[in-house]
């Protein structure tokens, strides 16, 4: 964003500037502005003219003890004397200037003419009031161009803002629909955008439920006629199978049920609910090992954060055989780290595990209960406390889930 901000600053000062040095240029060729050199004729027949002045007339003619003071400017000095010298009077005439006044000091036997001089050029040149002039405008046209660059890329800036505010539920806030005309078409097209993506969003949830729902009916019917069923090996398949449904039918519900919740978080000390987890799992005879529990306070939903951690914690220690959780605390993250001695998951595959019902093998698998949704519900829950989860595998053998949570601190407890 400052990048294009500052190419159309750029931009517009490149061309404001060069149409100006392009008018300057013709008005110089137009007008001619006189030059020192050119003044060098008028002054001599200037100092003629006072010297003849003097003799004629000496009262009419003001004369000085002492020249002019002030800075000798010596190129035009030595010009005009070698010019006085060529038409046969030499004078050892002195050109100064006194706050930026040029004079003219003639010498006489009895003191110095003293005269201002009109159709000299600055001090400088006209080239030096000409760089004065473009620097003047320089600065000016980068104020303008600065200006009218940040309201052209306004609307970006605003899609930008809007972007950096989506929540974690991926809605954006609605926006106010003020300023310049081309802010307000785009607050009002990303309003409308956001309005159909909620729209979809809830429709998309409404269907996934709607379906949990509808298939609890025929797979109660189906278990009911399993269950007569007389050989006892196609019976017990037949169960299998249902079982399966129903538990995927459970965890979509579930996975509804977390992307629409609107739970209040809460502050919650990660090493203990950690800490407590593995211990609950330990009962349940899965294969854990807490390494590290070093104290943290995150903000979040107790019953949904536990659900994330648990569905971690229960796949690397079923899938991984054994797992080992460690949680690290700073002062502004809490980075809980889950890895077991698993098989890991093929790198072609691996951006994959957080998708539904994403499963590496599935003739492999059929031997763990689940759905496929265990990942898909602890990004969901971690994502909506402001955190993160990456899974990756190790660099011998098993996989590694990282969660990142925003540290926060506890509230000292007010007095009773």
């Amino acid at each position: 964003m400052n990048t294009l901000r500052a190419k159309l600053a750029v931009l517009l000062t490149v061309v404001i500037i060069s149409v100006v040095c392009i008018l300057t240029g013709i008005l110089i060729y137009l007008f001619d502005p006189p030059n020192e050199r050119q003044a060098i004729g008028p002054l001599v027949e200037q100092i003629e003219l006072l010297t003849q002045a003097n003799r004629i007339a000496p009262k009419l003619v003001v004369v000085q003890q002492a020249a002019a003071s002030g800075k000798v400017e010596s190129n035009l000095t030595s010009w005009l004397r070698d010019a006085l010298t060529t038409r046969g009077t030499p004078r050892d005439v002195i050109v100064s200037r006194k706050d930026d006044l040029p004079l003219l000091s003639i010498p006489l036997d009895q003191g110095w003419i003293v005269t201002q001089i009109t159709d000299l050029p600055p001090g400088g040149g006209v080239f030096h009031l000409l760089l004065i002039w473009l620097a003047v405008t320089t600065l000016g046209t980068m104020a303008v161009a600065l200006f009218f660059a940040n309201r052209m890329v306004k609307p970006l800036v605003l899609l930008e803002r809007a972007i950096e505010t989506v929540g974690p539920d991926a809605v954006l806030p609605e926006l106010a629909m003020t300023g310049p005309a081309e802010v307000r078409v785009a607050a009002r097209a990303l309003n409308s955008l956001s309005s159909r993506l909620k729209g979809a969003m809830e429709s998309r949830m409404r269907l996934v439920a709607a379906a949990g729902h509808d298939l609890r009916t025929p797979i109660t019917r189906m278990r009911l006629r399993a269950e007569f069923v007389e050989n006892d090996e196609d019976r017990e398949m037949w169960l299998k199978d249902i079982d399966e449904l129903d538990r995927i039918a459970d965890s979509a519900i579930l996975l509804v049920r977390e992307e629409s919740g609107k739970s209040a978080p809460e502050p919650i000390r990660l090493d203990i609910l950690i800490s407590d987890l593995v211990d609950e799992l330990r009962t349940l005879s899965y294969d854990i090992t807490l390494t590290r529990a070093a104290a943290g306070t995150a903000q979040a939903n107790r019953t949904g954060l536990s659900r994330a951690f648990r569905n971690l914690i229960i796949n690397a220690a079923t899938h991984g055989k054994k797992a080992r959780v460690a949680v690290q605390s700073t002062a502004t993250e809490i980075i809980v780290v889950i890895d077991d001695d698993g098989p890991g998951i093929p790198p072609g595959l691996i951006g994959q595990v957080f998708e539904p019902f994403f499963r590496v093998d599935r003739a492999r698998m059929k031997q763990f209960d689940g759905a496929g949704l265990g990942l898909t519900i602890a990004r969901e829950i971690i994502q909506r406390a402001g955190g993160s989860i990456k899974i990756e595998n190790g660099s011998l053998r098993g996989l590694i889930q990282t969660v990142t949570l925003p540290a926060t601190q506890l509230l000292p407890a007010e007095p009773h």
